[in-house]
């Protein structure tokens, strides 16, 4: 199983220091990627904060832990569709594999933060048009990462004259695709027909989890796809602290491993105290990275 971190906050006092030191620490310790939100405000809540705390520009941000990493798979957790067109979308996540050495994904979704939509000014449709807007958007980045066809894209929604994409990606045969959601009609046939990894949410439980895995068979089967080629796994948050231990946290591993989950993406608080990253690698790499 591979073990992941996300880094969802960023209210540090030294924010240029720390977001290295995490990075450092976190490849140092063997985690396998590294993830940040992309989003534009903070998302509220007691772990997170309020819309006002610091909040950093994906792209740029993957591209300065880029410069600080050697081996760090990086990616976002996931891009909102509506945040760039999907031609820009496509050329930022080409330079960051190709600067990084190959070592970028695409997190993408239908995007759903409708404050931070309208406060920024991003056309915010309804939830059907957003899906049909992701739909095209990986239509539109698969043929941008398919060098022999650099031709128009005609759409619904977007309308491309020439999709040249040079330089084309490290990554072979293009970095993985990674759909977030865990909707059954639309999201996971998406996962079944575009992309190389789903991204679902531990905190709804084992057993909606499963059953999500299930639907996604299904698409698989009804669109002949490999369901073992799709890379499954899982957001969680991880204390290491009085509230959970580093034994909790490998038990719950184990409880994705048994369904199919390969890859387990943390968030933690505080991780510019390089406490909680160095005990995931110590006390729980060690314990699940055979599973």
């Amino acid at each position: 199983m591979r073990v992941s971190l996300q880094l969802p906050m960023f209210d540090y006092d030294d924010l240029r220091g720390s977001v290295a030191n995490i990075a450092k620490t976190a490849e140092d310790g063997g985690l396998y990627s590294l993830w940040v939100m992309d989003h534009f405000f903070q998302l509220g809540g007691p772990l997170l904060g309020p819309a006002e705390n610091n909040m950093l520009e994906a792209y740029t941000t993957l591209g300065y832990i880029a410069g600080v990493t050697q081996r760090l798979k990086l990616g976002t957790l996931v891009t909102g569709v509506i945040y760039r067109n999907p031609g820009l979308l496509t050329k930022a996540v080409t330079t960051l594999d190709v600067l990084s050495g190959g070592r970028a994904y695409l997190g993408i979704g239908a995007a759903w933060y409708e404050r931070e939509a309208h406060a920024l000014g991003f056309t915010y449709p309804s939830m059907k048009e957003r899906f049909e807007w992701l739909e095209e958007a990986l239509q539109i980045v698969h043929q941008m990462w398919d060098e022999s066809n650099n031709g128009p894209y005609e759409g619904k929604h977007y309308q491309l004259k020439e999709t040249i994409n040079h330089p084309q990606p490290i990554s072979q045969p293009r970095p993985p695709i990674m759909i977030g959601g865990m909707g059954e009609n639309k999201t996971l046939r998406m996962v079944a027909e575009y992309a190389d990894a789903c991204n679902l949410f531990a905190r709804a439980g084992i057993d909606v989890l499963k059953h999500k895995l299930d639907v996604l068979k299904e698409h698989c089967d009804a669109l002949g796809r490999n369901y073992d080629d799709i890379e499954k796994t899982a957001l969680a948050t991880a204390y290491l602290d009085d509230l959970d231990t580093s034994d909790k946290i490998v038990a719950l591993c184990e409880e994705l491993a048994d369904i199919g989950v390969s890859h387990v993406i943390f968030n933690m608080p505080e991780p510019e105290k390089l406490v909680n990253p160095q005990k995931l690698a110590d006390e729980v790499i060690p314990k699940v990275s055979k599973l």
